[in-house]
């Protein structure tokens, strides 16, 4: 399967190019770049948190190519970037915290106070600073979830940048601004390959989507144990109560809570297949790479980014029933394990989501510097509404 890791959009449409003039810089130089991540998990977060997770691979790789990389995030994060701290602590830890909308507004007014220091912006999270274009340095938005809910008249009135984590993920919304698509990626030595074993592995959420009843119901019927990192939201926890908890207390089921990294990589080196049996649009999916970075096998129903990451046949397996699943689990054998981490190290390494991300930026900057010095008076501005 060819690797779909980065598409960079041709022809911004004038909206998206508004703003602080752009910081000159010569063709490959370094670029002073704001990280710009969720308020709700540290950066990385100490357990389950794909996003703040991913900022904090990226923020670390492009200062590994040279970027100065400054992250606006909770006080409480450990990346290995500056950080311009936003918040005191995750809001997800601070039991007492306000209204969250507060401390994003307090983080953008940060933001705002510097945003003449940098080269480029890089959104993680919320859609206010699409009402700023005048304001802020030139900028990207990646959207981290899914986009198949999101009314189209939204971005019909915004045409900011924004960059698509999967080409799944961005087809509900095909006409908008998409300045990219890029993979997710994790540092090439976070996680070791394992052995394998004689278990199955679900890691995620404990929600509807995610369907840890279906990864249950596979392993019975494979005949093997099931091991789940799991972690239970708030809004999940009647779920969970009513239709999971009994389910946690079969046999040949264990619940080892939400875990750490440490675990993680325990669990996943130590499995013989990582099960995925999702029910949505899935629009990454950070933990099916983290499987091929421990050499195990993946199978995962059709739904959302899974085709663009599982190979069928070499990496996993891409089914469309519970059968289809279970049938899988015995074809297990036939897939090399060495062949999923060689795919880990080819496609989905932070160092190769980092140059993705700066090919993106550096197009945006190259067009935005190609415009007239006064774009407000000598482009004409797009409609935006139908008339």
């Amino acid at each position: 399967m060819r690797s779909i890791a980065v598409t960079v959009a041709r022809g911004l449409p004038p909206e998206a190019a508004v703003g602080l003039p752009v910081l000159r810089r010569r063709p490959g130089e370094p670029l002073r770049i704001a990280q710009v991540a969720p308020l709700i998990e540290s950066v990385p977060p100490t357990r389950y948190g794909g996003t703040e997770r991913v900022v904090a691979y990226l923020s670390e790789a492009l200062t590994a190519l040279g970027h100065e990389v400054t992250l606006f995030a909770s006080a409480d994060s450990r990346a290995a970037v500056p950080i311009a701290a936003c918040c005191p602590r995750a809001l997800r830890e601070d039991a007492a915290a306000c209204d969250p909308g507060l401390w994003s507004v307090l983080q953008l007014r940060r933001l705002l106070d510097r945003a003449g220091h940098f080269d480029m912006v890089h959104f993680h999270s919320g859609y206010v600073h699409f009402l700023l274009d005048e304001r802020l340095p030139p900028y990207v938005t990646t959207m981290h979830g899914r986009l198949d809910r999101d009314p189209a008249e939204f971005y019909a009135r915004h045409a900011a940048p924004l960059v698509s984590i999967s080409a799944a993920q961005r087809t509900p919304l095909p006409h908008v601004n998409w300045a990219g698509t890029v993979h997710h990626g994790l540092p090439r030595d976070l996680l070791r390959p394992g052995p394998g074993g004689d278990y199955l592995a679900f890691v995620g959420r404990l929600s509807r989507e995610k369907r840890v009843d279906s990864a249950i119901e596979i392993a019975r019927r494979a005949g093997l144990p099931l091991k789940i990192i799991a972690k239970i939201d708030a809004a999940d926890a009647l779920y969970v109560e009513r239709e999971v908890r009994h389910l946690l207390d079969a046999p040949g089921v264990e619940f080892l809570g939400e875990g750490d990294e440490k675990a993680k990589q325990a669990l996943l080196g130590g499995a013989a297949a990582l099960l995925f049996p999702i029910d949505w649009p899935e629009p990454f999916g950070l933990v099916m790479i983290e499987a091929l970075a421990c050499a195990t096998p993946v199978i995962a129903f059709r739904r959302g980014s899974v085709p663009e990451v599982v190979e069928h046949g070499r990496t996993g397996f891409v089914v469309d029933s519970i059968d289809e699943a279970v049938a899988a689990v015995g074809r297990l054998g036939t897939l090399d394990r060495a062949t999923c981490r060689a795919e880990f190290e080819r496609r989905f390494t932070a160092e190769r989501m980092a140059r993705d991300y700066e090919r993106v930026y550096r197009d945006i900057l190259e067009r935005r510097a190609a415009l007239p010095e006064d774009p407000a008076q000598e482009i004409p501005s797009w409609p935006r509404h139908p008339s």
